[in-house]
């Protein structure tokens, strides 16, 4: 057994500011993505004529987007784990719903809320979501890998039960050893999609099919590393006792990416290459 760390979640204290690591994983995980993007967008311009103004068009339209996007993860992520995860205790507690600080955020809801929120803004600003939606996706799991280091420092969404060598004792899990299953989602989430998906961002594929492939391979990854988590107590295993809603929802996830991939392979008509051609502006 490996001793937890025991991480004191507050990083400093002057006064009253006192910033939390798990706030700033979400700040590096949202700089990462924009830089990235901007990184993409530099390397999509090449050196043709007028790429230099087209990078600073797209970038200007980034800095927008990125701030859009933060929104709708704190949105969505909020609201998701209310309807997803524990909609009969806000029912009762309305005034709950937006103490963030209380803990209780859903990936699966703040996917939701930057792809609507995303989908918004570029719409406004006459861009092609598909082509935006590709670069962030390439991206995101930099910014997973962080908010699951933010679980792990915060003690949160630890693993079940374990006789492993590097199992641990979470202050909150009792006295019972167990995975840290945030450290196994952060390199199946993180780390191993990131090495996946970000060699591919450049490849000529019809626009939508980066997103489809990081829908449907996030599902897979979060599938298995929710067999080593402890389900949420609220809830517990569903469906005959098995699953836990991370699976349920991550399943759907996968199927919608599946389904993506097909609808996108469609639309392009002439096939990847030409599809990317016209859509990435």
């Amino acid at each position: 057994m490996i001793p937890y760390p025991e991480i004191d979640p507050v990083i400093f204290r002057l006064g009253p500011f006192a910033p939390r690591w798990y706030g700033l994983m979400y700040v590096l995980g949202l700089t990462a993505a924009y830089l990235l993007i901007r990184r993409q967008i530099r390397e999509q311009a090449g050196t043709a004529p007028g790429a230099e103004a087209r990078i600073r068009a797209e970038g200007d339209l980034l800095d927008g987007l990125i701030a859009v996007l933060a929104l709708g993860v704190i949105l969505g992520g909020r609201l998701g784990y209310v309807l997803f995860y524990n909609p009969g205790y806000y029912l009762a507690h309305p005034a709950e719903i937006p103490a963030i600080w209380h803990g209780g955020m859903s990936f699966h809801g703040g996917l939701l809320g930057t792809l609507a929120l995303g989908w918004w803004y570029l719409r406004r600003h006459g861009a092609d979501f598909w082509t935006w939606a590709d670069r962030a996706a390439v991206t995101a799991p930099v910014g997973l890998f962080f908010g699951r280091l933010g679980n792990f420092i915060n003690g949160e969404l630890y693993g079940r039960p374990a006789d492993v060598p590097w199992a641990m004792v979470f202050p909150g899990g009792g006295l019972v050893p167990r995975h840290p299953s945030q450290l196994y989602e952060a390199g199946l989430e993180g780390l191993l999609l990131f090495a996946l998906l970000w060699p591919l961002r450049n490849r000529p594929w019809a626009a939508g099919r980066k997103t489809a492939l990081f829908l449907a391979a996030y599902g897979a990854a979060r599938i298995a590393g929710e067999c080593f988590r402890q389900p949420d107590p609220q809830l517990g295993f569903l469906y005959g006792g098995w699953l836990t809603m991370g699976q349920v929802l991550s399943a759907a996830m996968a199927a919608a990416g599946i389904g993506l991939w097909a609808w996108r392979g469609r639309q392009a008509g002439g096939g990847p290459l030409s599809a990317t051609r016209r859509s990435t502006r």
